[in-house]
């Protein structure tokens, strides 16, 4: 059975908007991974891109909502991300075989973990870590580029669950036909 997935209501603020979205693409990512065996979500089906594992994903958005909310934003240690490893550039993408329930978890409580940051701050207030220019960005700025990765890397998560099993999930949120299969 297909979550429910619910939009942001059209007449909301500002703030309900963009929490909704990136919650809305949040979920979509994470419903791609449902009835994925451990063997499929860590295998690469598409050979330019060996990390791009729907494992992978998972682990690489974790490090992404990190990156900048935790860190960008909040000035938070980059030490422990592995997207500041400045050797690997797919650091953030490996998963040295950590089972696919535990990186969502994982992924899980890093956007609760977001969305106090959030919750927390006005969308005017600006990041503190100094040491990078896109921590000058305000937490408007921020969340709106959180919304456009996780959206692009769900469209990646399509490609390769369809290229692992064949099943192909669509949601449609229009109107009052709310829509969502594999199929």
């Amino acid at each position: 059975m297909a979550p429910s997935f619910e939009r942001p209501p059209l007449q909301a603020d500002e703030r309900t908007a963009l929490t909704g979205w990136l919650d809305l693409q949040r979920q979509i990512l994470r419903w791609k991974c449902d009835g994925l065996s451990e063997a499929d979500a860590h295998r690469s089906v598409i050979p330019t891109s060996p990390a791009m594992t729907m494992a992978g994903l998972i682990s690489h958005m974790r490090w992404v909502e990190h990156t900048w909310l935790e860190v960008l934003f909040l000035g938070g240690d980059k030490t422990q991300n592995p997207s500041f490893d400045e050797t690997d550039a797919d650091a953030s993408w490996r998963t040295d075989g950590v089972p696919l329930k535990q990186l969502l978890a994982q992924y899980e409580a890093q956007c609760a973990r977001s969305n106090e940051i959030v919750a927390t701050a006005s969308l005017d207030d600006v990041g503190r870590h100094p040491d990078y220019r896109s921590g000058n960005a305000n937490l408007r700025w921020m969340l709106i580029h959180l919304i456009e990765e996780t959206g692009r890397h769900a469209g990646h998560a399509d490609i390769v669950r369809e290229l692992l099993d064949g099943a192909k999930g669509y949601y449609y949120g229009l109107g009052e036909h709310r829509y969502s299969r594999w199929r």
